[in-house]
Parts: C-alpha cells; sequence; structure tokens
C-alpha cells in the first residue's frame, strides 16, 4: 500500500480485545474491515491455591495500555493517521470479577477469573437454601445455572472473606464490574469520573441480570460460534426469542446493537479448558517450548493410540455443569509417550466441542450443516481437521481468525453517534473462508467418541468442597491417571 493510500483510509475503528491469556488492541479500516495493525501482551495468572485462578486487574490495565501505545507506534511507522479512529469497541473475558475502591481507583482484592473453583462451597450452601436444591432454580430469570462459573457467587464470596471489601461497601466506596466495567471505568478517567457501566451481554452472565425485562433483578440474591481460545464458546443464535435448553445449555444475550433496539438471544455451550490444555503442556508439563510445537507433536504420531486426556482442572461445565469433576489422562501403556499426550489434548479440545454441538442439535432441532469457528487455536490445522473429523461435518475458517475483535469493533464502528460502519449486508465485505471437510468414517469417530465419554464419567466425583485443603493429597488430588 503506497503512502498516499494509507493517509487516505479513511475512518478507522479500535477493538481491545482482553481475554484470559492475553490482551490486544487491533485498528480495522471501517470501509473495507482489513485488520491494519495490532499488538498483544500475554498477561499472567495466579494460582494461590489449588482451584483458585486470580489476575491482578492492575496488570490487566496496563497490558490494555501497552497494547494501544505500541499499535499506535506500529500505525505511525506505516504513516497511518491514527486521529482516523472514530471508536474503540470491547470485548472481554466474561464472568471474572473485580471490586475496586472509586476514591482511590485502586483494586479492593485480585480479579477472580471465570475458571476459579473457590466459591463451590458457596453454591452448596445456596443450594441447602432452595426447596430441592434445585440448580436451575434461576434459569427462566437468568438463563444460567447455579454454578461457580459466574460473577454472583464470586461477589458473594469476596463480601464473605475480604474484609477490606466489607468495609468498602459499607462505607459506599466499592465498585463492582466485570474485565469490561473495570477497563471502560479506567479508561474515561477513573476516579476522576470515570464512567461505570457494562452491556446487556456480560451483565447477563452475573446472575443478577433479567434477560428478559433486561434489568437488574432484586430478587436474586438479595441479600448481597464456537471460539476457541482459553475456553471454548459455542453459540447458537435463537433470534429474539429466548429458547431454554433441556440438555444443558446456557440462554444468554448474543447481542443489542442500540438502546432502542431488539435484543437477539442465544444458546451457549461453554468448554472451561481449550487453549489452556496447550498453555498447561507447555508451562506446567514441559513438554514443548511453544504451542505451535505442541501442534507439530501431535502431527507427528497423527494418533492418540487409545490415549483420552479430560482436562477438567475447573470442573466440567456445559453439558454436565459438575464442578466435582477433575483432570484424567486414560489408557497410558508403556508404548505411550509426550506426542500420544499431545493429540489426545487437541482431541479433548474437539470432544467437549461435539458434547455441546450434540446438546445444541437437540435443543434447535435442526442439526448444524457445519460448524464456522474463530480465535487463535483455529491457527493450528491439526486442530481444525480433528474437530472436523469428530463431528462428522466440515469446519470453516475465516482467513482473518480475530473475528471477536472484528464484531467488537464493527458494533463501535455502527454505534448511535458513530455511524462510520455499515452493518447492512450489501455493505459488507465477503470473507474468504478454509474449509475442513471430514476425512474419517463416522464409525471410527463414534467409537473415539463413545470412548471419551467412558474417560469422562470417570473424572466426576473427584472433588468435594469439605475434602482437606492442607495437606499432601489434597495438592495432588486435583489431577488422576487412571487405565481404560
Amino acid at each position: 500500500m503506497a503512502a498516499s493510500e494509507r493517509t487516505a483510509l479513511g475512518p478507522l475503528v479500535g477493538a481491545i480485545d482482553q481475554g484470559t491469556s492475553s490482551s490486544r488492541f487491533l485498528v480495522f479500516n471501517a470501509k473495507t474491515a482489513e485488520l491494519l495493525s495490532h499488538h498483544q501482551v500475554e498477561i499472567q495468572q495466579k494460582f494461590p491455591r489449588e482451584g483458585w485462578v486470580e489476575q491482578d486487574p492492575k496488570e490487566i490495565l496496563n497490558s490494555v495500555y501497552e497494547c494501544v501505545e505500541r499499535t499506535c507506534e506500529k500505525m505511525k511507522q506505516l504513516n497511518i493517521n491514527i486521529a482516523n479512529i472514530r471508536a474503540i469497541g470491547v470485548t472481554n473475558q466474561r464472568e471474572t470479577t473485580v471490586v475496586w475502591d472509586k476514591t482511590t481507583g485502586e483494586p479492593l482484592y485480585n480479579a477472580i477469573v471465570w475458571l476459579d473453583l473457590r466459591t463451590q462451597s458457596t453454591v452448596e450452601r445456596l443450594l441447602k437454601r432452595i426447596p430441592g436444591k434445585n440448580k436451575t432454580f434461576s434459569k427462566f430469570k437468568t438463563g444460567l445455572p447455579l454454578s461457580t462459573y459466574f460473577s454472583a457467587v464470586k461477589l458473594r464470596w469476596l463480601l464473605d472473606n475480604v474484609e477490606e471489601i466489607r468495609k468498602a461497601v459499607e462505607e459506599k466506596r466499592a465498585m463492582f464490574g466485570t474485565i469490561d466495567s473495570w477497563l471502560i471505568w479506567s479508561l474515561t478517567g477513573g476516579k476522576n469520573g470515570g464512567i461505570h457501566c457494562t452491556d446487556v451481554t456480560n451483565a447477563s452472565r452475573t446472575m443478577l441480570f433479567n434477560i428478559h425485562s433486561l434489568e437488574w433483578d432484586p430478587e436474586l440474591y438479595g441479600q448481597a460460534k464456537n471460539t476457541y481460545g482459553t475456553g471454548c464458546f459455542l453459540l447458537c443464535n435463537t433470534g429474539q426469542k429466548s429458547v431454554f435448553s433441556e440438555h444443558g445449555l446456557i440462554t444468554t444475550i448474543a447481542y443489542k446493537m442500540g438502546r432502542d433496539k431488539p435484543v437477539f438471544y442465544a444458546l451457549e455451550g461453554s468448554v472451561a479448558i481449550a487453549g489452556a490444555v496447550v498453555r498447561w503442556l507447555r508451562d506446567n508439563l514441559g513438554i514443548a517450548r511453544t504451542s505451535q510445537e505442541v501442534e507439530k507433536l501431535a502431527a507427528d504420531v497423527g494418533t492418540s493410540y487409545g490415549c483420552y486426556f479430560v482436562p477438567a482442572f475447573s470442573g466440567l461445565y456445559a453439558p454436565y455443569w459438575e464442578p466435582s469433576a477433575r483432570g484424567i489422562i486414560c489408557g497410558l501403556t508403556q508404548f505411550t509417550n509426550k506426542k500420544h499426550i499431545a493429540f489426545a489434548a487437541l482431541e479433548a479440545v474437539c470432544f467437549q466441542t461435539r458434547e455441546i454441538l450434540d446438546a445444541m442439535n437437540k435443543d434447535c432441532g435442526i442439526p448444524l450443516s457445519q460448524l464456522q469457528v474463530d480465535g487463535g487455536m483455529t491457527n493450528n490445522k491439526i486442530l481444525m481437521q480433528l474437530q472436523s473429523d469428530i463431528l462428522c461435518i466440515p469446519v470453516v475458517k475465516p482467513s482473518m481468525p480475530e473475528t471477536t475483535a472484528l464484531g467488537a469493533a464493527m458494533a463501535a464502528g455502527a454505534a448511535e453517534g458513530v455511524g462510520v460502519w455499515s452493518l447492512n449486508p450489501g455493505d459488507l465485505t465477503a470473507v474468504t473462508c478454509e474449509r475442513f471437510e471430514p476425512q474419517i468414517n463416522p464409525e471410527e469417530s463414534e467409537y473415539r467418541y463413545a470412548r471419551w465419554k467412558k474417560a469422562v464419567m470417570k473424572s466426576m466425583g473427584w472433588e468435594t468442597s469439605d475434602s482437606p485443603s492442607n495437606d499432601l493429597s489434597s495438592e495432588v488430588a486435583g489431577f488422576l491417571i487412571c487405565h481404560i
């Protein structure tokens, strides 16, 4: 692109993509949807106890600042005028909970990440107060089952266990929010008039928001596409009607494109551990130095050789909602090596997606003919081919995998008062895609899937909230290796 062309790009739109593993800032051309520049910073996860997952809210915020600064520097080097950025959208890890002091701008505790399991005893205590211990008692208001996954029980734990937060609440200094709220408040002034807000899609994941009235519900705890990233999230747009699952999925808000626009709903299946299993192989087991090396190990062997990996590090999410599950590797023999385990780890992501897709097909009544995918893990071609083989349908990957950030940019560019990005179908740029077709017969796929489900059953009931927390057995109990 010539320098004159770069300076005449027209309106640009940015997107902050704040995920569990990293933060990114991306800038798109609002006319062509071309990605012009971006920067990514990996962020640290803290594991202070077994089952606990935390992040430093200040580190998250600073990583966003760094991404914005580096991206703007790259744009200047490309002779692109950053003054043409008309709006910035935000897409973020959901459910992760932050409480901060509005007078100092400082977090009052680390962010409790959506993967965190410390609230299991809180969930069990709340269940005892519900007639019939019905885990789905709030589902018709929130679309969500009672689970450690969602923000309300994390907030309840913080109120019960962190004196500094209790005191801040009493003194009306405390602010609560998911990551989008923390970032927007900080980026719009913080303690000097920052805007404390969220949107209906993040609000719908707190267990405090009525997805029908689109309001915070005073009765909920009155006392107090498939995206492959750290986790894996498969959504099916159900239009303006909220559909309640009978097969373990949740009902959530997909989007609302303006104050006076209709709300659209989706069925969603959530897998806790997807890309995180590759990171675990790299950082915890040390069997590879990079994520790309894990892909190469799997490609070299081309089979798990009967080894099955259930990465239930944070219990099982959809469709089981079983917090007592823990990770297991089954079917080990003397022949098994790190290449087979790498293959089994990638296969596990695909099996979990298959379970959610099966549930979605039952709820919707119309089986999907193909699966559209996005996210960082879609760069792994072994994974994409495995996914097609296990689902027995084609998997379609766009040439530009960052469609989550692109969606946030499109929504920001089309917002009222901005209006630089047209969402009319005729104005949208065609997206080139790569297509993966099934390469194994359905009988083999069903056999492997059945073995996987057998392994899943063995992972359940492994942990309880009254398990000893300070002896050696509890430190190693979170990971079981067994033979089937």
